[in-house]
């Protein structure tokens, strides 16, 4: 199993260094992100305005989204934010402008080609109060109880442990933080062919599982108050939905 996993990532590692390299969604012709279409179109699908997506740096935004995790963080002046799979960096950025200067923005990426954009990224906007570091969202490079807001966007989904991701959020979070996450999910189980699929797993499709499946892993870690605050289909016949899911992780 964990020579499995092991395949998994540095297949997904390869095809997410390709696309930081290419300035290109990981899309595929029909695909969760809508085919051919440009990172902008995408973006502007899944629920980011016009404003965000002309905010952040160039080449910030790949289109690799398949939701807006932004959009019900209801984020803070001062706030620590931690973004799992943080890619180029478009949502850090749009989270850093909300945290101020007086917040920090982390991003975390298992992909080395990620880190570089987005830290050149950083760099030509001017961002001070954002840090990328390579790491794996199973074992994140972060202290226990420091982070305010978790956010991740579409990555999740692409990890072959699902249920240590969900452990590590709740773990980096401080008491009452919050978790709010943007993913791919299923309404029910995908054909075999599809589910072992290199090319769909890369397009966040065999990866996904049941959505109570996915609740249940966000509430076994120790969160509580999880809710689903937004959800629509993706593709594949309605078999594959876009979900949004908020969590907090409660006092001690």
């Amino acid at each position: 199993m964990k020579k499995k996993a092991d395949e998994i990532k540095e297949i997904v590692k390869a095809k997410y260094g390709g696309f930081a390299k290419q300035n290109t969604s990981c899309c595929p012709a029909n695909n969760c992100c809508g085919g051919e279409q440009s990172a902008s179109a995408i973006s502007g699908k899944i629920g980011y305005s016009a404003d965000d997506i002309n905010s952040v740096p160039e080449n910030a935004n790949l289109g690799l989204g398949c939701g807006n995790p932004l959009a019900f963080s209801a984020l803070k002046s001062g706030e620590v934010v931690l973004d799992l799979g943080s890619g180029a960096g478009f949502d850090a950025f749009l989270a850093a402008k909300r945290v101020g200067d007086t917040g920090k923005v982390i991003g975390v990426d298992m992909t080395e080609e990620m880190i570089a954009k987005a830290s050149e990224n950083a760099k030509k906007g001017n961002y001070n109060n954002v840090e990328f570091k390579l790491g794996e969202i199973e074992k994140l490079p972060v202290a226990d109880n420091s982070i305010d807001v978790v956010i991740s966007n579409c990555v999740i989904n692409l990890s072959p442990d699902k249920e240590q991701v969900f452990k590590e959020a709740f773990r980096v979070l401080k008491p009452g933080g919050r978790l709010m996450v943007s993913d791919l999910v299923l309404q029910k189980e995908l054909p075999k062919q599809v589910k072992e699929s290199v090319e769909a797993y890369v397009g966040c499709i065999a990866g996904a599982i049941l959505k109570n499946d996915y609740l249940y892993l966000i509430n076994k870690a120790g969160f509580r108050d999880t809710t689903i605050v937004g959800e629509q289909a993706a593709y594949e016949g309605g078999q594959v939905v876009s979900l949004q899911v908020s969590a907090i992780k409660g006092h001690e």
